[in-house]
């Protein structure tokens, strides 16, 4: 049987907002026993959480915090780390970790990837005989411990305040020194970073990300997975924005109304307090913790042996060479949303899209920011373009193909789906009503239609309709044309056939090896015969993020 985990907090005194009672309660409700340390006396600490004196594992007296902040995250961080050392069988959970389904770890370790370069210890499992967390016990030890994760330059510095007689306090350091970026330097030092999680375990949503937990009916499927056990809510900066900007409650329809109402809080009972922003006092700025994968290399070469251990590609954290980028603790510019690009440049398919509400557009799969990059040189020519798929709304509207008929107003656009949308009348508009399901339909009806200049596929997306559609379709693509098929990630339970072979695994095959390989070995010679006439073949996936499932097929025809 799976060893059963409690999941242990802290949460120093005070008033939780709904925020925190909202997460501590994912782990109840997920069926963990859950303890909740603190120092001071509570409120509104959610039924069925047992409360432990934080006392006993490390005493108040002589918090650190972290000077630009004020917050207790460095104390925080020391906490965790004795925690692990003291009790068997917990885990560690921040207040803001939402608990998707219960935490599983056959050894012990249980941490994740919260981007490419550092492992996050927001949820943090680490036995007690772990090197790394006899490590970061031993390095938390000393308050002015130089970091050597953030490069020579930085080291050197703290180095010459040290000898002079003002060493620099870890508060004084950047934000996650003690955190994020010793528990990836240390994982990868003893080599256990090989348990960590991928990003979709615990971090789904970057910190750049997480304004979609604030969007109304945000389709959170790219993100949110079933291999995803927790949800990091990044309770500072969304403490302060639900504070500052939505009156301390969640928006209306975002993911996290939704995640409160799914566990019967009032957010109105206990809204997030605001609170003002400290100043930044500042002192010896650190350099930013990003080095190119040669200068890692190159300090663990020059530490003493006994402190080198190889880092792997995906630790690399790449800086300037000869600069100081600004503080790491510094908030990060923004990004800039659809309307900030909206009526710039020529005429953009994704403004298009999203003005029809359309899920091409940037809301959701974001396939238009491809689009107008392929698609753009043909803008103004007399093409003519194939979709495959049924109307979209209601009965009265055909979305997607004013979608083309408004991006390209010489084209001649044609539908193939079995509906009839004889009530959709345009003069550049022509309609198959065909079956994917019936090959020798899409035989016929391909001898029927003009040679094609580009054919998206955006159909039932069942593999086998996807699959007879290119079979009987890529043949009438112009030479230089291009044939698209979208949302491979998902097909139907109710028509998708038992043990066929994906879509996106059978062109990957093609990639990778150069021939297709298919559960049907007829449908794999089928496809090698198309070979010759395949110029380039590229596989996309959600949202263009390395990381997320295949979404998005593109071939290229010679």
């Amino acid at each position: 049987m799976a060893t059963e985990y409690q999941i242990a907090a802290l949460w120093m005194e005070g008033r939780l907002s709904f925020l925190e009672e909202l997460c501590l309660k994912s782990f109840v409700d997920a069926g963990h026993h859950v303890v909740l340390y603190h120092y001071g006396p509570l409120e509104n600490v959610p039924d069925g959480v047992e409360m432990k004196s934080a006392e006993d594992i490390l005493p108040r007296a002589g918090a650190i915090k972290h000077e630009r902040t004020g917050s207790p995250a460095l104390h925080s961080d020391i906490f965790r780390y004795r925690m692990l050392a003291k009790l068997d069988r917990t885990i560690w959970a921040d207040t803001d970790a939402y608990c998707m389904k219960p935490f599983e770890t056959p050894n012990g370790h249980f941490y994740g990837w919260e981007s490419s370069k550092h492992i996050n210890g927001g949820v943090l499992g680490l036995p007690a005989d772990s090197d790394t967390l006899g490590e970061l016990l031993a390095y938390t030890a000393d308050e002015f411990s130089i970091p050597p994760w953030y490069g020579e330059e930085y080291e050197r510095e703290l180095t010459e305040a040290r000898d002079r007689g003002d060493p620099v306090h870890a508060g004084d350091q950047p934000w996650g020194v003690w955190g994020p970026h010793a528990l990836t330097y240390f994982l990868h030092k003893t080599g256990e970073a090989k348990y960590a999680l991928p990003q979709e375990g615990l971090y789904p949503f970057t910190f750049r990300d997480r304004r979609f937990m604030f969007k109304p009916n945000f389709d959170t499927s790219d993100y949110i997975t079933e291999n995803t056990y927790s949800v990091h809510l990044y309770g500072r900066r969304v403490r302060a924005r639900i504070a500052e900007k939505d009156g301390g409650v969640p928006p209306k329809d975002s993911l996290i109304e939704k995640l409160v109402q799914k566990h019967g809080i009032d957010p109105h009972k206990s809204p997030v307090p605001l609170k003002p922003r400290p100043k930044d006092k500042g002192r010896v700025k650190a350099p930013s913790p990003d080095k190119t994968i040669a200068e890692i290399a190159a300090l663990h070469a020059n530490r003493p042996a006994e402190l080198r251990a190889p880092v792997p590609v995906a630790a690399a954290m790449p800086a300037p060479p000869g600069m100081r980028p600004p503080t790491m603790a510094a908030a990060p510019r923004a990004p800039l949303t659809p309307e900030d690009r909206r009526g710039r440049g020529q005429t953009n398919l994704t403004d298009l899209a999203d003005a029809l509400g359309l899920d091409k557009g940037s809301p959701k799969h974001r396939y238009t920011e491809l689009y107008q990059m392929l698609f753009l040189p043909f803008r103004q020519r007399a093409i003519k373009l194939l979709e495959i798929g049924p109307p979209v709304g209601a009965p009265d509207d055909l979305t997607s193909a004013r979608l083309w008929l408004d991006y390209f107003p010489k084209a001649e656009v044609h539908g193939l789906d079995p509906a009839d949308t004889d009530w959709f009348s345009d003069p550049r508009y022509v309609h198959h009503r065909l079956d994917p399901e019936d090959r020798a339909a899409l035989r016929a009806g391909a001898g029927d239609m003009p040679p094609l200049d580009i054919v998206i596929d955006d159909g039932s997306h069942a593999s086998h309709h996807q699959q007879n559609g290119f079979l009987e379709l890529f043949g009438t693509v112009k030479s230089g044309g291009l044939y698209i098929v979208e949302d491979l990630r998902w097909q139907p339970d109710e028509i998708e056939r038992p043990g066929i072979t994906k879509t996106a695994d059978l062109f990957q095959s093609y990639i990778q090896d150069g021939v297709f390989t298919h559960s049907d070995p007829g449908v794999a010679a089928e496809f090698d015969a198309l070979r010759a006439d395949i110029s380039g073949c590229f596989v996309f996936q959600a949202r263009f993020e390395k990381r997320r499932k295949d979404q998005v097929l593109v071939v290229h025809k010679r």
